[in-house]
C-alpha cells in the first residue's frame, strides 16, 4: 500500500501546472469581493423559507437566552474578523514574488505583545462575568415575575413520547402541551425511561429529565402561537418521533382545550401502564381519574432500591410523598 501511495505521489510531483497569470491589486480585491458576495448571496438563498427557533424566541427565558447568544458572538467577532483580515493580508503583502520589507523583531515589540494578549484578556473576562450573571438568573427553578399564578404541568418523558398532565384541571395529553399566553408555566418533569431531554426552543433551554428524579422548569410565551418542542436527547429507536406541539392561546381557548381534554379516555394507573410501553403515539387527550400518577413514576424508582442497599437516613424516608416533597436538590442541566 505505502509502494502504491509513494508512486501516486511520485507522479504526481511530476505533473507541471499552467502558470497562474500575476494579478493587479484592483483586480484581486475585485475577485475577494464578487467571491464574498457570492457566499453571502448563497448564504441567504439557504435560510430563505427556513426558520431558525434559536433566534426566533417567543418568550422571556429564551429571549435572554438568545440576547446572551447575540452577545457572546459579536464578542468573538471581535477577535474572528480581524484575525481573518490579517490572514489574507498577510497572504497577499508576503506572497511569492512580491517584495515586502519583513520584520521579525515584531515577536518582542512590547506594545503589540500587550495587543494580542490584552484583548482576549479582556473579552474572556467579560464574557465570562456576563455568561456568569446571566446563567444564575436563568435558574430553571425560578419563578417567573408576574401577576398570574403560574399553570402546573406534570412532564412525563416515555418511550417515545411526552405526557402532560394538568392536576389541577383534571386532564392530560400526549404529545401536546397548552397554555394560555401571557401567563407562567410551572413544568415539573421527570422520566419513566432512559434519560431524555424536554426542549422548546422558541421558549426555553433544554432541561435533562430522569428515573426517580423530578426537576422544574419555568416558561412564559409572549404571543400566541404553536411553537415546537422535541427531546433533544437520543433515547432510542422512536426518538426521531418524539415530538410534540407547545401551543400558547388564549385563555379562552385553553378553556375550550381543558373542555376537550376532559372528554378523552380517563387516565388511570392501568391505563398509564399501558401508556408507558415503547410506542410513538398521536396527540391524545385523557380525563386523569387517577391524579397520583405522576407520584407513582418517582416513587416507582424510589422502590427499586434493593433493601440491603438502602442507608440508614433513607429508612426514615416516609412511604408516602407529594412530587414537591421528593425533588432532588439537582440543578436543571440547562444549555
Amino acid at each position: 500500500m505505502m509502494r502504491v501511495i509513494e508512486r501516486v505521489l511520485a507522479k504526481a510531483s511530476r505533473v507541471k501546472l499552467p502558470s497562474v497569470p500575476r494579478l493587479s491589486r484592483t483586480k484581486m480585491t475585485v475577485l475577494w469581493l464578487v467571491g464574498a458576495a457570492l457566499v453571502l448571496g448563497l448564504l441567504v438563498a439557504l435560510s430563505l423559507n427556513h426558520s431558525f427557533p434559536l433566534l426566533q424566541t417567543r418568550g422571556e427565558i429564551a429571549n435572554r437566552q438568545r440576547d446572551l447568544l447575540v452577545f457572546a458572538t459579536a464578542l468573538a467577532l471581535l477577535v474572528l474578523v480581524p484575525v481573518y483580515f490579517m490572514i489574507f493580508t498577510f497572504a497577499w503583502r508576503y506572497r511569492a514574488g512580491h517584495k515586502q520589507e519583513y520584520k521579525p523583531e515584531w515577536d518582542t515589540h512590547k506594545s503589540y505583545e500587550a495587543l494580542w494578549w490584552g484583548i482576549p484578556i479582556a473579552i474572556i473576562s467579560v464574557l465570562a462575568v456576563v455568561t456568569w450573571v446571566t446563567s444564575h438568573s436563568l435558574d430553571p427553578f425560578k419563578p417567573l415575575a408576574s401577576s398570574q399564578k403560574p399553570l402546573q404541568v406534570q412532564v412525563v418523558a416515555l418511550q417515545w413520547k411526552w405526557l402532560f398532565i394538568y392536576p389541577q384541571e383534571g386532564v392530560a395529553s400526549v404529545n401536546e402541551v397548552a397554555f394560555p399566553a401571557g401567563r407562567p408555566v410551572e413544568f415539573t418533569m421527570t422520566s419513566d425511561a432512559p434519560m431524555n431531554s424536554f426542549w422548546i426552543p422558541q421558549l426555553a433551554g433544554q432541561i435533562y429529565v430522569m428515573s426517580g428524579m423530578s426537576t422544574k422548569l419555568h416558561v412564559s410565551a409572549d404571543t400566541t402561537g404553536v411553537y415546537e418542542g422535541m427531546s433533544s436527547n437520543i433515547s432510542g429507536k422512536g426518538f426521531a418521533d418524539m415530538k410534540f406541539k407547545a401551543r400558547a392561546m388564549t385563555v379562552r381557548d385553553f378553556d375550550a382545550w381543558v373542555t376537550k381534554a376532559h372528554g378523552g379516555e380517563h387516565l388511570t394507573q392501568q391505563r398509564y401502564d399501558m401508556l408507558a410501553k415503547p410506542s410513538t403515539n398521536k396527540v391524545s387527550y385523557f380525563h386523569v381519574a387517577d391524579r397520583s400518577v405522576y407520584d407513582n413514576v418517582i416513587m416507582k424508582y424510589m422502590h427499586s432500591t434493593p433493601p440491603n442497599e438502602v442507608k440508614p437516613t433513607e429508612e426514615k424516608v416516609p412511604s408516602r410523598m407529594g412530587s414537591n416533597e421528593m425533588e432532588h436538590n439537582m440543578e436543571g442541566m440547562h444549555q
